[in-house]
């Protein structure tokens, strides 16, 4: 994006509004609402157009082709600059055609959409993707109903009743620096000479510092301590929620564990945009903690 859904608090131009979720003839306020915009996604690509910019496709209220549209695939996503939004959450058989318009993964929109409509799309794809996977009950295996406009789906067995709310996974991904220089790694699906900041997720029973300690040692064999927050983001590929960290190490030999095709450490030149590394795009939080690093280095 310039800025994906990021590390900043929420923007003011999405408001979800959840106290609206709870009333049961919101579909048809929905559909009576000449203000009300809607955004189609179609499994996990999202309609936009291209020209003269890439911005997301919107259709209104009284829009022809969202009268085929079933009231089980409308998401209320909140309130978009001012005007009620919601989500055409359709299955990757089906299709809604709109002239000029195609459908796009989210992952190659980031770097092209403004921050509040890559905001709004994170927003629709983790949603999608959750109630995609959540269509039989995970107790009992009867289909789901969703409700709460969209962001509850429920078991439809009386007997079981169970519910299921929006998931997200918590990941951490850390800098380490030992002062003067920073350890960076690289999977080996990345494009040649990417590396980036260490990541992994957190498991069970375990603290976001007690993560960022054990996924280190484990994939570079380096201790690291001082472990300080710095910002998170949403990463909705499939779920994730990042939560960045620097944290401070002594440099020594780096010991792979299998997971990384290579760590090494790399001093601040290393790493300025004209320098052989290919580092992370700018919109990922794993950009901004090596530029923070980097900024502090060069303003002690």
């Amino acid at each position: 994006m310039p800025a994906p859904p990021s590390t900043t608090p929420a923007l003011p131009s999405l408001q979800r509004r959840a106290e609206e979720r709870r009333h049961p003839d919101w579909v048809r306020a929905a559909r009576a609402d000449p203000g009300t915009r809607f955004l189609v996604s179609r499994g996990t690509s999202h309609l936009v157009r291209r020209d003269p910019q890439v911005e997301i496709v919107f259709l209104a209220a009284g829009d022809l082709a969202l009268g085929a549209i079933d009231d089980a695939d409308l998401v209320l996503l909140g309130w978009f600059r001012g005007e009620r939004c919601v989500l055409v959450d359709l299955p990757p058989e089906r299709s809604l055609s709109v002239p000029g318009a195609v459908y796009e993964e989210l992952r190659a929109l980031l770097p092209l959409l403004g921050e509040d409509q890559a905001q709004l799309l994170s927003y629709a794809r983790a949603l999608g993707v959750w109630r995609a996977r959540h269509r039989h009950c995970g107790v009992c295996g009867a289909p789901t109903r969703p409700r709460s406009a969209g962001h509850v789906l429920a078991c439809s067995d009386a007997a079981c009743a169970a519910e299921f709310f929006p998931r997200i996974d918590p990941a951490i991904i850390v800098l380490v620096t030992d002062g003067a220089r920073a350890l960076l790694g690289r999977q080996k699906s990345w494009p040649a000479g990417r590396y980036s900041a260490l990541a992994g997720f957190v498991e069970p029973g375990e603290s976001l510092e007690d993560a960022v300690v054990r996924e280190v040692e484990e994939e570079t064999g380096t201790r690291v301590e001082r472990v300080r927050y710095f910002a998170s983001q949403p990463w909705p590929f499939p779920a994730s929620l990042m939560l960045g960290f620097h944290a401070q190490a002594r440099q020594g030999p780096v010991r792979l564990d299998g997971e990384l095709e290579d760590a090494r450490w790399f001093d601040r030149q290393e790493l300025q945009p004209a320098a052989t590394v290919l580092l992370p795009p700018p919109y990922t939080i794993a950009r901004r903690l090596i530029d923070a690093w980097s900024q502090e280095q060069s303003n002690p």
